[in-house]
């Protein structure tokens, strides 16, 4: 080989040595890379968007719900266990359909939060409008349990 490339033995075993140990520069590799990382840290910034989306409704969900929510007496604990359990199946399978489809809870989420509020527990605009559709015939507005409410 070294007679081929008319050079010294030496010659052709230092352009092999150097071939395999400094990197081979292809032509827009590295603008491939800079594109791949830029891509990646989206990615990453976009992932940390959504967890702390998540942290932070999840924290304010358990403040509210242990501020606002009166102790349960104790001849309806145990019927409000049985409640819990099966809205927790029910919960659980909502994740894991939603997780199947690939949907994303947290963007349905952030499009029912009405931007110019700055009290989120406070009336959303349609509530009222709703609040007046569920009065009963004689002025009453329906009870939890009555007009589709969430009970």
């Amino acid at each position: 080989m070294a007679r081929e490339r008319q050079g010294a033995k030496s010659a052709l075993f230092e352009e092999a040595l150097r071939a395999s140990l400094e990197p081979r520069q292809h032509d827009g590799l590295n603008e491939v890379l800079a594109r791949r990382l830029n891509e990646l840290h989206r990615a990453v910034a976009r992932q940390s968007s959504d967890q702390n989306v998540a942290t932070e409704t999840l924290a304010l969900f358990a403040r509210y719900f242990l501020t606002v929510t009166p102790p349960i007496p104790e001849d309806d604990q145990e019927s409000a266990r049985l409640t819990g359990r099966k809205r927790f199946e029910v919960f659980l399978a909502e994740i894991g359909r939603r997780v199947a489809e690939g949907r994303r809870h947290v963007a349905e989420v952030l499009q029912t939060v009405p931007v110019d509020q700055a009290d989120l527990f406070a009336t959303a605009p349609g509530d009222t409008a709703r609040r007046n559709a569920q009065l009963t015939s004689n002025g009453r507005a329906t009870g939890p349990g009555e007009g589709g409410g969430h009970g």
